[in-house]
């Protein structure tokens, strides 16, 4: 796209403040606030920590910067065509949608699955639901798999979304959180197949809705009788060449 978006943006510099705020206190008392911010799903679960289902979309690992480098560029790169044309309160309303929808996965996987007192922080899930948008609503753009090899997005989404199941059987709460990028495919197809951004306008429009479909029903009406007329006042119509008039339909 030609130019930044106002979502996309200012996701971009809050995840990027806080990073840095993140990397210079990790080692302080401010850096042990930062911990309760993560994900932790016994936390969730015993303590009812329900914000970290929120607050950890937008903490990084101070480690290092590749982890906050590849989302950022995901965002940017699969999120822009899609505020673009969703405009920025839908657009926030499906990262949101995705990324508290992968940390409730996150939570309900460890429990049956993982270790419960695994800590989970990261865009991830949010960006992998922008990536299962991006891949439904703009399925024959060529992108570039791992940076390197050009593949169409639908084919990139299936590809990435068979790892990160795969990856999501044998994880044990490891380095990578793949029950995030796999809740963030889950949760950006439900919200795409059951058109959860369009509710709203459902509800408050459906009057409008009635009127006009009633409308169409009335013009094909007509449309229909107009026909019927034609058809049985054809067979006496006369071109200008004197030939019958069975060109009406």
């Amino acid at each position: 796209m030609n130019h930044m978006t106002t979502g996309v943006k200012w996701l971009l510099i809050v995840n990027s403040v806080l990073f840095v705020v993140y990397f210079l206190s990790a080692r302080t008392v401010l850096g042990d606030f930062f911990l309760l911010l993560g994900l932790v799903p016994r936390s969730v679960l015993s303590s009812f920590a329900i914000w970290q289902l929120f607050t950890y979309m937008f903490l990084h690992s101070p480690l290092g910067f590749g982890h906050i480098l590849m989302n950022m560029l995901s965002l940017w790169m699969f999120g822009t065509p899609l505020e673009s044309i969703w405009g920025t309160r839908r657009f926030l309303q499906f990262y949101f949608f995705c990324g508290v929808g992968a940390g409730i996965c996150v939570v309900v996987l460890n429990l049956f699955f993982g270790s419960l007192d695994t800590r989970t922080i990261g865009a991830s899930g949010a960006i992998y639901g922008t990536l299962m948008a991006f891949g439904i609503l703009f399925p024959k753009v060529t992108t570039y798999f791992f940076g390197l090899f050009p593949i169409e997005a639908r084919w990139m989404v299936i590809i990435i979304g068979a790892i990160v199941f795969l990856s999501s059987l044998g994880d044990s709460g490891g380095a990578v959180s793949h029950f995030a990028h796999l809740g963030g495919l889950v949760f950006g197809y439900i919200w795409l197949r059951f058109n959860l951004g369009h509710k709203a306008k459902i509800r408050t429009d459906w009057r409008g809705d009635l009127q006009q479909r009633y409308k169409d029903w009335k013009l094909r009406r007509a449309k229909k009788k107009f026909q019927v007329y034609l058809k049985r006042h054809g067979s006496s119509t006369q071109d200008k060449r004197g030939g019958p008039g069975d060109w009406i339909q």
